[in-house]
């Protein structure tokens, strides 16, 4: 969708100074053009796109004489080197069919997918060339373009010495009036760059009160509000879940509460709430070496997510109010870590039971949760890595989503059409609410009473959290918001986080506060 929002000046002038700095220094030049199949062709022919036979035809035909019979397919990228003097390299992309459009099978518009692989593919194939500055056609949707783009050729070297720093590229626009839709695709790809930079940051160095700073040195630039809470603060408003977490570690728990104020004055606001456990030890049931080398450090994405997507809405100026809350800390297996049989007060006054401290990002969700109240919301919205057994059931194509409103559901699966970063619903049947709550003792435990369905019942206790009245979407990144294996999303670089699904919350909002602006055609 190329949407129309709110520019803030600053924020182009950022960008310009990114680019700038990126460039500095870097003399080889790329471009990246699109090819279709033919449509009823044999095997191996191909359509340029018309910017693509622009630049075929300003070099004599040598793009299509190199591509001929050369079999290249949707996702496929061929080099070619030395076509002008200008550019050192041009990389031709598969785009598939060229009548690509909304597939209802698989809840996506392929057109704009297609456009952020080829654009991607592209991309990566050029830096991988050492080519620093990499020229990008436009395709049907330049915000599609940039995004595959900026998306793939993100990696993380912050650790690494500068010598052994691999290809920083910049991208620039090619051949396009769409300045707009290029400049959006590129700040929703930088805000989900953003949550990947915090997911790969190691434990040791992202711990609560680092990635608060890092809330702050994100946020601020941007007009938000950020308070960081620390201690004495959460004692005081009986956060006890939160706080029994915390106490395993020697790091003090944080409460980050952030204010976007893009909507008017009257306007109820939005609560997103992130999972912020920025090291996951399983407590005193620890967890296996192997999960925890996956999934420990990168089980604040939930966090990351949020911060990414107020982040997001602020530099693209979107009419809405936004509370984001976040609890961070660690769980770890120390001296007055919380033990298995505890039973503790949370925030709203039900008692939980603690059958498994490695299930500690409900309980620490609960407080959070219910302390959304305070702010009178119209819509709470929680983003977690909360059961592995959504990775199980989904892998990385979809993320679950559990949601108390039909036409919140709605909006969401058309967001996610547009972004590529689809989603699935999952039911919030009062079966799995009984499997949390019929206990001869106390109101809520944290693991089910029966087998089984772990994402369900994990989303029924959240709910038993939730302020009345309310609409409620749960968000289980436990899938997608980790490590990028597999096929889906190609323009990202395997073995890295993935920041999802940043893009489609940002675009869920954007629907949610300006309505009547429709999806353009790709």
């Amino acid at each position: 969708m190329r949407t129309k929002y709110l520019r803030v000046p600053i924020i182009n002038r950022t960008i310009v100074r990114e680019i700038a700095d990126l460039c500095k220094g870097e003399e080889r030049k790329g471009i990246v053009i699109g090819a279709y199949d033919a449509c009823g062709a044999p095997p191996g022919e191909f359509k340029l796109t018309a910017t693509g036979g622009k630049v075929d035809q300003e070099c004599g035909s040598r793009i299509t004489s190199v591509l001929k019979g050369s079999n290249l397919r949707q996702g496929g990228v061929q080099i070619i080197s030395d076509l002008s003097t200008e550019y050192n390299a041009l990389a031709v992309a598969g785009l598939g069919p060229e009548d690509a459009g909304y597939n209802e099978a698989e809840c996506l518009e392929e057109c704009k997918e297609n456009i952020r692989i080829a654009a991607g593919v592209g991309a990566r194939a050029l830096q991988d060339q050492n080519i620093g500055v990499i020229m990008v056609e436009g395709f049907s949707c330049s915000e599609a373009a940039a995004e595959g783009a900026a998306l793939a050729v993100w990696q993380y070297q912050d650790l690494k010495d500068k010598v052994n720093w691999a290809q920083e590229s910049c991208l620039e626009l090619y051949d396009d009036p769409d300045r707009d839709g290029w400049n959006s695709g590129m700040e929703k790809s930088a805000a989900q760059n953003l949550a990947r930079k915090l997911e790969e940051t190691p434990a040791n160095i992202m711990t609560p009160s680092n990635f608060a700073k890092s809330a702050l040195d994100a946020l601020c630039p941007c007009g938000v509000h950020v308070d960081i809470r620390d201690r004495e603060w959460i004692e005081s408003k009986k956060l006890n879940g939160f706080l029994s977490i915390a106490r395993g570690s020697c790091e003090a728990p944080l409460f980050l509460d952030i204010a976007y104020c893009g909507g008017g004055e009257g306007d109820k606001p939005v609560v997103l709430v992130g999972k912020g456990v920025t090291f996951d030890s399983g407590g005193v049931c620890l967890n296996q070496c192997g999960h925890m080398f996956e999934i420990g450090s990168a089980d604040m994405a939930g966090a990351a997510v949020v911060i990414a997507v107020v982040k997001g809405l602020a530099t693209l100026g979107i009419p809405i109010n936004i509370n984001a809350i976040i609890p961070l800390c660690e769980n770890m297996p120390g001296g007055m870590a919380m033990k298995p049989g505890d039973v503790i007060m949370s925030h709203c006054g039900k008692s939980v039971l603690i059958e498994r401290s490695d299930h500690e990002g409900r309980i620490i969700l609960a407080d959070a949760l219910s302390f959304s109240a305070v702010y009178n919301p119209c819509l709470v919205f929680n983003i977690a890595t909360l059961s592995r057994g959504m990775k199980i059931a989904l892998g990385n194509p979809a993320t679950g989503v559990f949601s108390t409103s039909n036409s919140v559901w709605v909006e969401l699966v058309r967001a996610a059409a547009e972004t590529g970063d689809r989603v699935w619903r999952f039911p919030f049947w009062k079966a799995y609410s009984r499997h949390m709550t019929n206990h001869r003792s106390v109101d809520v435990t944290n693991t089910a009473l029966y087998p089984g369905g772990d994402p369900c019942t994990a989303a029924a206790f959240l709910r038993e959290f939730v302020p009345p009245c309310v609409d409620f979407v749960h968000s289980d990144i436990a899938g997608t918001g980790t490590v990028h294996v597999g096929e889906c999303c190609p323009y990202m670089r395997q073995g890295l986080m993935t920041g999802r699904p940043t893009r489609t919350i940002i675009q869920f909002l954007y629907q949610m506060s300006c309505p009547n602006d429709k999806a353009v055609p790709c």
